[in-house]
């Protein structure tokens, strides 16, 4: 049979993801992580681009890979400018925009980069990205912000939500289309979205201060406080954006972006690291309760997916609280590698368009 191998990359902000697929069917899979003191000397996202690239082939020639066997590599998407949901081939445009962070700083921003990085020393091969974090479906009363000054705008985990709410609704035998759900992304970043038929009518921004707080991300902050430390004097542009995103959140608390070293601390007595836990939880089952209400309370499930959906008891705490709004299941991780691969093998089949990225 004619190989037909499909490269997954999703780079993460403390970890970076790959899969090996031949066809739809997956080879390996491995998670390359990255600690805080090995990425503290990059000061852009865009900076780690040779390091995580290094690595990946590293990783490759180790799993004893042959790279002329690859005809995609599917990256995760990043930043780039709001774009409906689908398959684009990485162009000179979209390298451009997520290379300036034309819509901020973000480890997605990477996927496209990578894979245009390792395609171009392969013959023939074809760089993409699936279903980006900016994907936008948002009604135009969840833009009002407050003021006209600024607009809520759709960041979020697009790819691993749309495919565990297509994942749960294959399992009922139902259309995703057809269906309301609530799906928290629980991950360095955490992200809630309302889904009406197929598609998300209101999330949180996870990335640019919004909704809860996550392990590196501070979520939403009182506004005249936040504004109030900007004109104190004492912090940078640059030092305030990292507060909101890349060291807020647990990390800000506890000074370490792990949940499960947070949990641990908590399980050894530590009670500010105890209450920085349960907070992060709380602040998920409020966002929940929020966008339950956005569908009007009739919802069909719940769902909980994400890295930190391996902590049984952080799951408990939250699922205590929402039972009572819906069914909850539960899909810890992310299922992005299998999404971005099988978008890759309906491309290079001819199963699905590829979109060409226009800014």
């Amino acid at each position: 049979m004619e190989k037909k191998l499909i490269l997954a990359v999703n780079p993460g902000s403390t970890s970076t993801k790959l899969a090996l697929y031949n066809g739809d069917q997956q080879l390996f899979e491995t998670t390359l992580r990255h600690s805080t003191e090995e990425l503290a000397g990059f000061r852009r996202i865009v900076d780690q681009l040779s390091f995580r690239h290094d690595i990946i082939l590293k990783a490759l020639k180790e799993e004893k890979t042959d790279l002329s066997g690859i005809v995609a590599i599917v990256g995760r998407g990043g930043l780039v400018n709001p774009i409906e949901s689908g398959i684009y081939e990485v162009n000179d445009l979209m390298r451009k925009h997520l290379s300036e962070a034309v819509n901020g700083e973000h480890a997605s921003n990477l996927g496209a980069l990578i894979a245009s990085e390792i395609a171009k020393d392969l013959p023939g091969v074809k760089a993409y990205i699936v279903d980006p974090v900016v994907v936008d479906e948002l009604e135009p009363v969840a833009r009002l912000s407050g003021h006209p000054l600024i607009k809520r705008v759709s960041i979020f985990h697009a790819l691993n939500q749309k495919a565990v709410a297509r994942i749960y609704a294959a399992s009922v035998g139902k259309e995703y289309e057809k269906l309301s759900l609530v799906v928290a992304h629980m991950g360095g970043g955490i992200s809630v979205g309302a889904h009406l038929k197929g598609r998300v009518i209101d999330v949180n921004n996870a990335l640019n201060g919004d909704g809860p707080y996550s392990p590196e991300r501070s979520g939403g902050l009182p506004t005249l406080q936040l504004a109030e430390i900007c004109f104190s004097g004492r912090y940078s542009l640059d030092e305030v954006k990292s507060m909101i995103a890349g060291k807020g959140g647990i990390v800000a608390y506890l000074g370490t972006n792990d949940f499960m070293e947070a949990c641990k601390r908590a399980d050894a007595g530590d009670k500010f690291a105890e209450l920085v836990v349960l907070g992060c939880s709380y602040q998920i089952i409020k966002e929940i309760g929020a966008m339950a209400a956005v569908l009007g309370g009739e919802v069909d499930a719940i769902i909980l997916t994400g890295g930190l959906a391996f902590d049984k008891r952080h799951v408990e705490r939250i699922v205590s609280k929402v039972k009572q709004i819906a069914p909850i299941f539960v899909y810890p991780g992310e299922d992005e590698l299998k999404a971005l691969a099988f978008n890759g093998f309906l491309a290079i089949t001819g199963q699905i368009a590829v979109k060409e990225y226009k800014g």
